[in-house]
């Protein structure tokens, strides 16, 4: 039967319990303070079995485990009272560290030290051997015939003659078998892991729907740009000047003197000619701009589940009056 610690079982366990933790309160036995509980171990189910004390008041610095049913929480005096449990028991506990494997063996060394407590048979040096003998309560009462009915931890009432019982008192053992490491069962020690016979309080937990949300990454967009290249075409019409000779015969028939115009070398006509020629070049300019904002979007997403609520249920024999002063929150 695996035990867990309570915060390890269930980080969130005070929002279970009011507020109220057991850890830290103080421990009594009777009205001496005798230590501190340290921690909480639970089962598989999440039960409260033990609660890890300290006994520094007796024995500075060590350990133990108490069974829950041998505790009485006040929470409201931030106490816990320890039923029944004297230095001897402490002495005989084995210690509980952080690294402590707890298994049912390691249980049972706990167990017979609280059981041994109860009875006189294991007081009086009555071996304990939990594969084959049943813990028998010194408060068993004989009924009118002069039989004991133990009570013990099997949680079923065993008959045992007076001659039996005092073979107990003298350290014979019981011959009655129990159970197995692989049978046994929590209920079978109910003096030691009830918390009922301390506790009047029940709680009824009901199953609400809690809405949160978190902001998780969904993805991520990078705007950038890169260049791309086209082939652009442009036509530019562009003049050019040429020079045109024409000969042509002259209508003049007027004689010209030798000598004035004529026959006169180094005679010459300029004419500057005249072209276009293309300047074709590339400019920048701004085609358009971008502008880059992140916008929210609101949406509403609804869920629905099954949610359990406990109700009280009383069973009740014969005809008494309950008051249970109850109102039914809607």
């Amino acid at each position: 039967m695996a035990l867990y610690r309570i915060k390890d079982f269930d980080p969130d366990y005070r929002n279970h319990f009011d507020g109220d933790d057991v850890k830290d309160l103080d421990l009594y036995s009777s009205e001496e303070k005798i230590g501190s509980v340290n921690d909480v171990l639970v089962d598989e189910d999440g039960r409260f079995r033990y609660l890890v004390i300290s006994t520094g008041a007796w024995i500075f610095g060590k350990k133990v485990l108490l069974p829950i049913g041998r505790a009485q929480i006040d929470y409201n005096a931030r106490r816990v009272y320890a039923q029944g449990l004297t230095k001897s028991q402490v002495e005989q506990l084995p210690e509980f560290t952080d690294d402590l494997k707890m298994d049912y063996h390691k249980e049972e060394e706990v167990r017979n030290v609280y059981r041994s407590g109860a009875t006189t048979g294991m007081a009086s040096g009555m071996a304990a051997d939990p594969y084959t003998t049943a813990p028998i309560e010194s408060s068993a009462a004989l009924d009118a015939e002069g039989t004991a009915y133990t009570g013990s931890s099997m949680g079923a009432d065993t008959p045992m003659s007076a001659a039996s019982m005092s073979g107990v008192e003298t350290g014979a053992a019981a011959a009655a078998p129990t159970y197995t490491p692989d049978t046994y069962d929590y209920d079978l020690d109910r003096d030691l892991y009830k918390m009922d016979q301390h506790d009047d309080r029940i709680r009824l937990y009901e199953e609400r729907l809690i809405a949160n949300k978190r902001r998780m990454k969904a993805g991520e967009v990078t705007v950038g740009k890169h260049v791309e290249t086209e082939t652009a075409r442009v036509s530019v019409p562009i003049e050019k000047e040429r020079v045109v000779v024409e000969r042509v015969a002259s209508t003049d028939t007027t004689a010209v003197p030798v000598g004035a115009d004529a026959f006169n070398e180094g005679e010459v006509a300029r004419m500057e000619v005249y072209e276009e020629t293309p300047d074709i070049h590339k400019e920048a300019f701004v085609r358009e701009e971008v502008r880059v904002k992140k916008v929210v979007d609101q949406d509403v997403v609804s869920s629905e589940e099954q949610i359990r609520r406990e109700e009280l249920d009383i069973d009740t024999q014969g005809r008494p009056v309950i008051d249970d002063g109850s109102v039914r929150k809607v």
